[in-house]
């Protein structure tokens, strides 16, 4: 089984970053109902290490919190713009919230993650898109800001790889105090 913790984005909030979808070339737009905050990528476990993953998450106390989406980019690997993202304005909370599943993961074996956390909802993976209609949609929508959401609860997801889009299932919702 494949996973990740994740915060959950509201309908209305999916619904309003379906919106943003433009005519890029080379863009594989993200299905709406796959938008999410990503906490942290595990991967593939086994049924034992899944458990194991679900009590040490059921452990973590924190508080409830808002976070605000604002602003769009890119991020690039070996030249190439390969992820075109909605961001997340800075949050000592979430960053408190990410740092503590972090942990919780590794005190059970997990290897560290390595990329450093930069919160972010996937809008589109990119695969040599037109650099001219790229740079003209960030610019046109890299003053985007949306309502507070309120984050009551993180979730553990399983990700099933399929053809034209990754099924993610919530498969536990951790509740923040």
């Amino acid at each position: 089984m494949r996973l990740f913790v994740g915060i959950d984005l509201p309908w209305e909030l999916r619904e309003r970053l379906d919106a943003l979808e433009g005519n890029i070339p080379g863009a594989r737009w993200v299905p709406s109902e796959n938008f999410h905050l990503t906490l942290r990528f595990i991967g593939e476990v086994g049924k034992h290490q899944a458990e194991e993953i679900d009590l040490a998450l059921a452990t973590l106390k924190a508080r409830a919190f808002d976070l605000t989406l604002a602003g769009v980019g890119t991020f690039a690997k070996g030249g190439r713009e390969t992820t075109l993202w909605v961001g997340v304005e800075r949050n000592a909370q979430l960053e408190h919230l990410q740092n503590k599943v972090e942990t919780a993961l590794q005190r059970i074996g997990l290897e560290p993650e390595r990329r450093r956390f930069t919160p972010h909802i996937t809008l589109a993976r990119l695969d040599n898109p037109s650099p001219a209609k790229l740079i003209a949609f960030v610019q046109a929508h890299n003053l985007f800001r949306a309502e507070p959401m309120p984050v009551r609860h993180f979730t553990l997801f399983s990700s099933l790889l399929c053809k034209d889009a990754p099924v993610y299932t919530a498969e536990v919702e951790y509740p923040l105090a």
